[in-house]
Formats: structure tokens, sequence, C-alpha cells
């Protein structure tokens, strides 16, 4: 419960922001005093809600996992299994040429792992204490190795800026058939009425579904090739072992999308696959075997 009403409170301290800074700047004013659409006006009204919403998110991203998934970052090492983990995250993060992250662990029954921040120098890398439990040292290289990747790679700005520009072209494109309706078929000519509004919304559902297919598609690219990362700062063969563990066990528990970075996902049909974040561990298995 306290996650949803984070999760609701953040959005909408957010939307309020970006409110305010689109008002400061005038683009709220795409409707001209003729009914007509400044369009440059529209894309830079587009482009704040898009782009801001999608960076903002990426900012808080670290201290939100912090607190939403309990993470106890490892100061000083407790224990030989923290020692063994900081200095595994300490050695895969120098052959792979970023800052040291910090490492974390947050309790939860389930094998995960998740990387997270704003760059690749001030990165937070984090495993579940059951991931430690049901895993062996060799499987948790992997999985780490896999991490580190997705940092040293840039997958948070990456797909921070695909999610941006796709925000961008959805509240564009979806306002701009707004006024369409509105103007062209409804015959309105003062303001913006009920048709509108309606088209806006629905065309925004829509397009959005399409954009999702679009950045979860990119997403699964992303895992590829943080497997192929993984492989090589720890080996295939410690990879694909720490792959077919995570088969052997059950789906791990919900966590928050921009986190989930090794998370397993269920099964689906061939349409619901098009909105997974992440490729059918057999698909990443094979991958690996036959070199891609």
């Amino acid at each position: 419960m306290k996650r949803v009403l984070l999760f609701l409170a953040t959005n909408i301290a957010v939307l309020v922001v970006l409110a305010i800074v689109v008002h400061l700047l005038g683009l709220h004013r795409f409707l001209e005093a003729d009914g007509g659409l400044n369009l440059a006006t529209l894309l830079g009204f587009a482009a704040v809600f898009g782009f801001g919403g999608a960076f903002i998110s990426l900012a808080i991203s670290k201290p939100m996992a912090k607190w939403s998934m309990k993470v106890q970052v490892i100061e000083k090492p407790r224990s030989s299994t923290e020692q063994w983990l900081v200095e595994t995250v300490r050695r895969q993060a120098r052959e792979a040429g970023i800052g040291m992250p910090e490492v974390g662990i947050f309790h939860s029954p389930d094998p995960n792992a998740f990387a997270t921040g704003m760059s690749k120098n001030s990165a937070l890398v984090a495993v579940s204490t059951g991931l430690l439990d049901r895993m062996s040292a060799d499987e948790v290289e992997a999985v780490l190795g896999h991490e580190i990747s997705h940092v040293a790679n840039g997958d948070m700005v990456t797909l921070t800026l695909i999610q941006g520009v796709i925000n961008t072209f959805v509240i564009f494109i979806s306002r701009i058939v707004g006024h369409f309706v509105d103007r062209v078929i409804l015959k309105n000519e003062e303001g913006y009425g009920i048709g509108y509004l309606a088209t806006v919304i629905v065309t925004e559902i829509f397009l959005g579904i399409v954009a999702s297919m679009i950045v979860m598609w990119f997403s699964r690219q992303r895992e590829f090739r943080a497997d192929r990362g993984g492989a090589t700062l720890a080996s295939r063969d410690k990879m694909i072992a720490a792959l077919r563990a995570l088969q052997r066990v059950h789906q791990p528990a919900e966590m928050p999308a921009q986190m989930a970075a090794f998370g397993i996902r269920p099964g689906a049909s061939k349409f619901g696959k098009l909105f997974m974040s992440h490729p059918p561990l057999e698909e990443r298995i094979n991958a690996l075997q036959s070199g891609r």
C-alpha cells in the first residue's frame, strides 16, 4: 500500500512541476486566437511533459529504489558474503570502465537483482536475499555482471530517452487528432469542447499501447546485450548457469519496472510477449549458446 501511495504522490508531484514549467514558458497557449494550432508551441508543450516526466523519474530512481525496496546499502561489509559481493562488483565495475556503484541487499525470498541510477558513475546495484541464498557464487557473479553491463551500456539513460521521444509524439499527435475532430468534424469554433478532450484521451490510450510495444522491444534487446556483458565479466558458462537457475524457481514478486533488470517474467501469448520487458529465459540462453 505504501508503494502505491508513493507512486501516486510522486506522479502527482511530477505533473504539478511540469504544469508550472509549461505555464511559465507559455507553452500551454498552443491554440491560437483564430482557432488554429501553433505546432511549434504544441511540440514544446509535448516535449516538456514527454521528456520531463521521463528524466525526473530517472533522477529519483535511486532514492526511490532504496525506499520502496528497503535496500540496505553496504557501507562496511559485516560478513564474508557482503565482502565478496562488494569486491565482485568493484572488480566488474573496473573491468567495465565505470565508477564503483553503491551495492545493496533487499529482503525477498525470490532470486532477483536490479541496477538503477542516473549515470554510469552514480549507480546502485542491489540483490535480493533470495538470490544469495538460492544461487551459487558463480551464478551470483554472472547476475552481477549482467547488472554491471546494464550500467556500463547506459541502458537506464537510453530507455529514458526513448521513452521521452515516444511520450512527446504521443502527446503531440493526440492533440492534433483532437483538434481535427473538434474543429473539422464537430465544427466547434470557440475553445475546445468535450469532443476534443474525449478524442485526446482515446488517442493517447491507443498510441500509448503502441508506444509500450516499442519501448518493450528496446528493453528486450538490452537484456540480450546485458547477458553478453555478463558472460564477458563472469563467463558464458556462468551466465547460462544463472539463467538456468532462474528457470528452476518461481516468478519473483512484482518489482518497479525501472528496477526489474533481471526479473523473470511468466509465459505469455504471442501478443502478450509484445509487452514483455524481458525475453523468455530460454531465448536468452539460446542466444548465449549460439553466440548471438
